[in-house]
């Protein structure tokens, strides 16, 4: 009988053990789908606030330039190396008739300049690129704004008439939100690299993000709100 029991219990050691990467790994993916759902509505709210600025959001006009946009919520700043800054968001694009938007690609931001650090040490980001040079250079596998793609601080108003000529010519201009302040900003030297753990929990698979915003990759339901949300706003060109 005692050496019965003693069977059991080693054999539900057993079990145990060997379940517990399987646990381990379901209970992490779970809070991985978790975050990049919040962050993907996080930026659709970002996106809505900004540019329901009075005369201080992104001109519209130039959002309906845009090629592509980059919306990243909530950049940190990182105690782990001074000064650093760090960012999770999306790259979404223009389909080829200009009219839809893509399904959403995950993407890590880095470091940069002072930019971040305008009006305290959370700040949201929002990038237009506004040609397809810019597009290629950013889906490689590691972008450096003002390095690989020159960049310039967006006007900000209901239209874009404030524009200089150095905005005129950027690849991509750069918007930068703190503490409810919202102004361009060069985010000169920022890294921008993809974040395929996000792809993998939006798409289930491993994805890249040229696969993703230049295919036809439907969006995943998670990202419902901020394919909206641009939707909403493309839809005011087309009325106007």
């Amino acid at each position: 009988m005692k050496v019965t029991r003693l069977m059991l219990a080693a054999a539900l050691a057993a079990l145990v053990m060997s379940s517990g990467p399987w646990v381990s790994k379901s209970t992490a993916r779970t809070k991985g789908d978790d975050d990049t759902t919040k962050r993907l509505n996080a930026a659709a709210d970002v996106l809505r606030q900004i540019m329901a600025a009075p005369d201080k959001g992104i001109p519209q006009d130039l959002l309906d330039k845009a090629a592509c946009a980059v919306i990243v919520p909530n950049v940190k700043k990182g105690a782990f190396i001074v000064g650093a800054k760090y960012g999770r968001g999306f790259i979404v694009c223009r389909n080829k008739n200009g009219r839809a938007w893509s399904a959403p690609g995950g993407v890590k931001v880095e470091g940069g300049s002072v930019g971040f650090q305008i009006g305290g040490s959370e700040t949201d980001v929002v990038m237009l690129l506004m040609n397809q040079g810019a597009i290629d250079k950013l889906l490689s596998s590691k972008f450096t704004i003002g390095g690989d793609a020159s960049v310039a601080a967006g006007p900000v108003g209901r239209t874009s008439s404030a524009e200089t000529d150095a905005q005129l010519h950027a690849e991509l201009l750069t918007y930068s939100r703190a503490r409810g302040l919202f102004a361009g900003v060069s985010l000169q030297g920022a890294t921008l690299r993809p974040d395929d753990d996000a792809n993998k929990d939006m798409y289930g698979k491993e994805m890249s993000n040229k696969d993703v915003v230049l295919g036809n990759v439907k969006a995943p339901a998670t990202a419902a709100r901020l394919i909206a949300e641009l939707n909403r706003l493309s839809s005011r060109r087309a009325r106007g």
